[in-house]
């Protein structure tokens, strides 16, 4: 065991799904004499009941490591990048103030940034919201990506064409703002020290834990957990009822697909969203990646995190146990 200074920097874990993330950050966690805590930065986490389809970390998986802004919303309720980011700096000076280590673990890459950077958000304008709201439901998302590429065609890039509500807010933005919706994004700065490391799968490996994934989630019955959401509301809400997985479910209870095609789309569709996530946060020179390939565990994956904190905290590193 090696003694120095406690780690006081964020460990940010990120990556596409499938990547590994939440497994890691259990593992690293155990690795930390001063304890740390995990905070989430998955937005469709965020939902009470969507478990098997998000793929959400259960209490036998957290190995006893405190996880926070997991189960804090309705799915009626839309997710909100700006309240996120009062709530994850709040669980970050609560864990720093315990003298943990504040583990933020997501591959919702605007959440990430929300969390760590100096990021400030336009604000608002309820009728001009509302009437791309209705233009969407009127028209539907494929036809405002092809507005907001008109408009914006780096947004549209970043955006994907199904995500009605991002669509809505960048097309709100550059509206109110006169700029493109990326230039509400300042150059990336941390506001507190913080440490990016990034998991690297190989794409044929990535698409195939994703296949794999989806394959797990049907027989874990995710159907019945979009049968019982849907009596709870799920249709209603902004965010939930467009997630990846739960649209396609739903759209097959509606009788407009078959379960088969609604699983096998889902899978496509979560493989596109990964590239769009790796290369998000591939943009990102702050991010340092660790290969994750098929046949590293999760204790050997964080024992490289750890190396990589170690040498990148602004901070010196904290007393950790070695392996065994």
């Amino acid at each position: 065991m090696s003694q120095s200074s406690a780690i006081t920097a964020v460990v940010a874990i990120v990556g596409p799904t499938a990547s590994g993330k939440s497994d890691v950050a259990v593992a690293l966690a155990q690795l930390l004499d001063q304890g740390a805590e995990a905070v989430n930065a998955d937005a469709l986490q965020f939902y009470r009941g969507m478990d098997v389809g998000t793929a959400k970390t259960t209490a036998a998986q957290m190995r006893g490591v405190p996880h926070h802004l997991l189960d804090v919303l309705d799915v009626t309720e839309p997710a909100d990048v700006a309240g996120f980011q009062q709530q994850a700096r709040a669980a970050f000076a609560q864990i720093t103030g315990r003298g943990r280590v504040p583990l933020l673990v997501g591959g919702s890459g605007l959440y990430v940034r929300a969390a760590l950077d100096d990021l400030r958000f336009p604000g608002t304008d309820p009728a001009v919201r509302s009437r791309y709201e209705d233009d969407l439901a009127r028209r539907g998302p494929a036809a405002l990506h092809s507005l907001l590429a008109e408009r914006d065609p780096a947004a549209a890039q970043a955006i994907l064409p199904s995500n009605g509500r991002r669509i809505v807010r960048a097309l709100e933005v550059g509206e109110l703002t006169g700029r493109p919706f990326a230039a509400s994004l300042p150059r990336p700065r941390h506001v507190r020290p913080a440490v990016q490391v990034g998991l690297a799968v190989p794409r044929e490996q990535l698409d195939a834990r994703i296949d794999a994934r989806v394959g797990r989630m049907r027989a874990a019955g995710l159907t019945e957990e979009v049968r019982a959401l849907a009596g709870r509301g799920l249709r209603e809400g902004l965010t939930a009822s467009r997630a990846l997985g739960y649209a396609q479910v739903l759209a097959a209870l509606d009788g407009l697909t078959t379960e088969d095609e609604a699983y096998e789309l889902t899978a496509r569709l979560t493989r596109r969203f990964a590239r769009k996530q790796e290369s998000w946060f591939r943009r990102d020179d702050r991010v340092h990646w660790v290969r994750a390939p098929d046949g590293r565990s999760a204790d050997e994956l964080a024992q490289e995190v750890l190396a990589v904190v170690t040498a990148h905290a602004p901070f010196p590193a904290g007393p950790v146990a070695s392996a065994p």
